[in-house]
């Protein structure tokens, strides 16, 4: 099965993701949208689609002009039943396609911060392979409300974190992709500050591992969904 990864950044991308995908024997295929350059072909024929976060935000069309494509891809996806997984931007993408509010929070998160998984999240195939609370790396200062057909599985105390819309469709706030160079990268960026670099980053070399781990099993139990689902739109 060909999954599709669009990316917004050179360092926000697939991370561990990529090793559950090659893992189930499935090949990845990375695509661009902020180049102008067509996907290799078109989406909706994926096995699945990831999409990942990015430094601009889900409202930011008249600066960023491919996002009104983007967002009306999300609403193909979304109407064609496609596997998809959104990350940070992603998840707010998804959020704004499904006709929810996106917008910025009254405080960024930014580092890691407790979630919780919701009744829905606990059963959830894709969300309930985590624990019931655990440590979440954010780096955010926008949210998503979640729309009115989806059932929200995990929240913060700041913000909603996940949902699914559907049956096939997931949006999540937090990174569960990031690897450890991708987090000192972020850090280290001089256009998105972050309060404490160095606290941040003593504290992201303890958790990565555990975090890692996570971020696999949760990419896993997606691409074993969208296994499913894809094969019985095939029967």
């Amino acid at each position: 099965m060909e999954i599709l990864s669009i990316v917004h950044g050179g360092n926000v991308r697939e991370g561990v993701f990529a090793d559950p995908v090659r893992d189930r024997g499935h090949e990845l295929v990375e695509w661009r949208p902020v180049s102008g350059v067509p996907s290799p072909r078109p989406p909706e024929e994926y096995g699945a689609v990831l999409v990942f976060g990015g430094a601009m935000h889900a409202d930011q069309e008249d600066r960023h002009p491919w996002l009104r494509e983007e967002d009306a891809l999300m609403r193909r996806l979304i109407g064609a039943r496609i596997p998809v997984l959104g990350i940070c931007l992603g998840a707010q993408l998804l959020a704004k396609a499904a006709g929810a509010r996106v917008g910025p929070l009254r405080e960024p998160e930014i580092g890691w911060f407790p979630a919780e998984l919701t009744a829905a999240g606990a059963g959830d195939p894709v969300l309930g392979r985590l624990p019931r609370t655990f440590p979440a790396f954010q780096w955010h200062s926008y949210g998503f409300e979640v729309p009115d057909e989806a059932e929200e599985l995990a929240r913060s105390e700041v913000c909603s974190q996940a949902f699914r819309l559907g049956e096939g469709a997931w949006a999540v706030q937090f990174h569960p992709e990031v690897t450890l160079p991708q987090v000192e990268g972020w850090i280290d960026d001089p256009g998105d500050p972050c309060p404490d670099p160095e606290g941040l980053r003593a504290e992201t070399r303890t958790q990565i591992a555990e975090w890692n781990d996570l971020g696999r099993t949760l990419c896993g139990a997606f691409l074993e969904t969208a296994e499913r689902l894809t094969s019985s739109r095939r029967v």
